[in-house]
């Protein structure tokens, strides 16, 4: 099989992201508008953000591609025409749907928009690929739950035309992907309405039921139990075998994270997969870039079999926070930026960005905009400005180490 390099699609919950996303390197992003996305609590795009979003990506050559991917209920059905008329007329290139119904009213109020079938429909097989393909998908988004060896079965016997894409970094969902029940049992919020609550991370104890209130702990360490906790995915060292599989395009999971976290992986594999393709060794600064996000454990996924739970806790790992966003950096480093964590001169942090390696430096010098002299900024979003080790494009940003890994996200 002929190996060809994979577009890069990473995501957009909202403007700031998306410009991030385009910055550092993404083929195409996904984003959604502000109903029927599996990501409710993202911040999405409003009818009047959409042209404007479309128009951003494509000025810079990069595809939209758009979720309409809940199982809406019949009521709902009354207003997604309209929806999807409104993607359409905005330019969007590709809807990624779940449910049959929508899929088919796409092509009547969708028709310059490309089809492609969400991982919610679990495609783990040539046959079912197959058959979306003869329905009018241009593209199928594969289960996570499959292994590289049935992705090039996949590949071999479904239609050339047809395109795979399969997430490489992420979260994963500890059932067949949004097909979960317990957060809508729970809470009443539902998975497949883009609205979970994740309840496969909660701690969890025994309780009798003639000893109401009396709780038990399962232990496997004095803090409780994690028997529900996946790891996160990551596959930055595995982009030749992605490739060699097959796959056509690799899907970085994250629209409801932060712009930081956009900016970051998408750079890191962008990175990475210019230089296999290049025929160059990887360099190891952008594998350790996706250390520099708030993430669970890695693992494989399932591309080398079961990827397994992480039993010690249920944390996030945040050893990194952002403190402040370039806006703007002349040619001898002087840079107005805007403050997102506060920070001190005296003290080590770190310059990165879009092909910008990361720079460790110590702050010497911080000013307000009114240019006088500070030894520490505190205000959320106010501008400042301070001398960089280098110049530095706008989106760039100022970092510093510091333990967050006890906090939940």
């Amino acid at each position: 099989m002929e190996r060809k390099k994979p577009k890069l699609l990473a995501p957009a919950g909202d403007m700031e992201k998306l410009k991030m996303a385009v910055l550092y390197g993404a083929d195409a992003v996904y984003l959604a508008g502000t109903a029927f996305g599996m990501r409710s609590f993202a911040g999405n795009f409003t009818d009047a953000e959409l042209p404007e979003a479309v128009a951003l990506a494509h000025s810079r050559g990069v595809e939209v591609h758009a979720a309409v991917n809940t199982m809406p209920r019949g009521d709902e059905l009354l207003a997604l025409p309209a929806h999807l008329e409104r993607l359409d007329e905005a330019g969007v290139d590709a809807l990624i749907v779940a449910d049959l119904g929508v899929f088919k009213l796409a092509e009547k109020y969708a028709p310059r928009c490309r089809r492609h079938v969400s991982t919610q429909q679990s495609v783990a097989n040539a046959a079912a690929a197959s058959a979306w393909y003869d329905l009018g998908a241009s593209c199928v988004v594969l289960a996570r739950e499959l292994s590289l060896e049935e992705i090039r079965a996949i590949r071999r016997d479904a239609p050339p035309a047809l395109e795979l894409e399969a997430f490489a970094h992420g979260a994963m969902c500890v059932s067949y992907s949004g097909r979960c029940l317990l957060s809508n049992y729970m809470t009443g919020r539902d998975s497949n309405r883009g609205e979970c609550a994740q309840p496969c991370r909660y701690q969890y104890a025994l309780m009798e039921e003639k000893r109401p209130g009396e709780y038990f702990p399962v232990f496997e360490d004095e803090k409780g139990t994690y028997i529900l906790n996946s790891r996160d995915m990551c596959m930055i060292d595995h982009i030749d075998d992605l490739a060699a599989a097959g796959i056509d395009c690799l899907k970085i999971e994250g629209r409801a994270k932060s712009a930081y976290y956009a900016a970051i992986v998408t750079g890191a594999y962008r990175h990475v997969i210019d230089d296999v393709f290049a025929g160059r060794p990887a360099d190891p600064v952008w594998r350790d870039e996706v250390e520099h996000v708030s993430h669970r454990h890695y693992s494989t996924g399932f591309y080398y079999g079961q990827p397994g739970q992480y039993y010690q806790n249920s944390r996030y790992i945040r050893a990194w926070q952002i403190c402040a966003v370039v806006q703007s950096c002349d040619g001898a480093g002087r840079a107005v930026l805007s403050l997102r964590n506060k920070f001190s001169v005296g003290e080590t942090v770190e310059l990165v960005g879009p092909d910008v390696k990361p720079i460790s430096f110590t702050v010497r010098d911080l000013q307000d905009m009114e240019g006088v002299s500070c030894t520490e900024i505190r205000t959320p979003q106010q501008l400042f400005s301070m001398t960089l080790p280098c110049q530095a494009p706008p989106m760039s940003f100022i970092r510093h180490a510091v333990d967050l890994s006890g906090k939940e996200e």
